[in-house]
């Protein structure tokens, strides 16, 4: 007889977010797998409950090879419950190999539902919710950050990410030169905590806001694309040849195209580029 995989959801912020059922849970489960130990601690604290199972840590550290553990224990009929520090496991926090390998066993894979920043979110952003796409954190260097930003400028959902506040006007600032200056974004703070804030703008705006300092767990939202003002490669290689038959050079064409659409040098490069091909 095989266990049961859980994948419970935290509170974000407020502890009474917590549901019964959370707390029913983990108090009978026979392995609590915790990205953070001491967190887990305070909230069975704040829940006034006692755990009768084996708590492991189970983080991005370790995730490759606890899952093994965690695997041989559901096989032996175990149930396996995992937290993480808050919201819900496997989204831009660990579970997803363990719930991989699970279902690979043939082993049973719930979830006990919790808050999510994902979701609350997109709810206060005040921005279209009816589509979207969760592109979590984005990457650290500067260069791989525009161009993962580039890749989404033409993106029509509204679009959600994570970022860390000592790099958030970095990613405003990269997100305004792919997206424009004007893209309406919202910027949520500290999410059902004591100390919430939702900053909604175009997204130059809040690039001079974030100047002052940050704190505090950050999600972003952003607005998707307009249809009307997605311009091709065509359109841009088309731009500068116009502007390279009127007398000007194929870079200040370049650099001037790129402005007039507010988007990258690079891209208006890649597409004469493309086009002579």
């Amino acid at each position: 007889m095989t266990g049961r995989l859980v994948l419970a959801g935290t509170p974000i912020g407020d502890v009474s977010d917590a549901s019964p059922r959370l707390a029913r849970v983990l108090g009978a489960a026979d392995v609590v797998a915790a990205e953070d130990t001491r967190r887990l601690r305070r909230l069975t604290g704040d829940l006034g409950i006692s755990l009768s199972g084996r708590v492991v840590s189970y983080f991005e550290g370790n995730e490759r090879e606890r899952t093994p553990e965690l695997l041989a224990a559901l096989q032996a009929g175990q149930t396996v419950v995992v937290v993480t520090d808050a919201g819900m496991p496997s989204v831009s926090d660990p579970g997803y190999r363990l719930v991989a390998a699970a279902i690979d066993a043939e082993i049973e894979v719930t979830a006990v539902p919790g808050p999510s920043a994902v979701l609350t979110a997109l709810a206060l952003s005040g921005l279209p919710v009816d589509r979207f796409t969760f592109e979590g954190f984005l990457p650290r260097k500067p260069g791989e950050r525009l161009r993962r930003l580039t890749e989404l400028a033409d993106e029509p959902r509204t679009m959600v990410f994570f970022e860390a506040p000592h790099r958030l006007t970095q990613s405003l600032e990269a997100m305004a030169e792919a997206f424009g200056d004007d893209r309406r974004t919202a910027v949520c703070r500290e999410l059902t905590k004591t100390y919430e804030e939702v900053k909604r703008g175009p997204v130059a705006d809040l690039v001079a806001w974030s100047k002052d300092g940050v704190r505090g767990e950050i999600t972003v939202v952003v607005s998707g694309a307009d249809p009307a003002k997605v311009v091709t490669p065509e359109d841009l290689a088309r731009e500068v040849a116009v502007d390279e038959e009127a007398g000007t050079p194929r870079k200040q064409a370049i650099s001037d195209v790129a402005k007039r659409f507010n988007v990258p040098k690079r891209t208006v490069y890649d597409a004469v580029l493309a086009n002579r091909k």
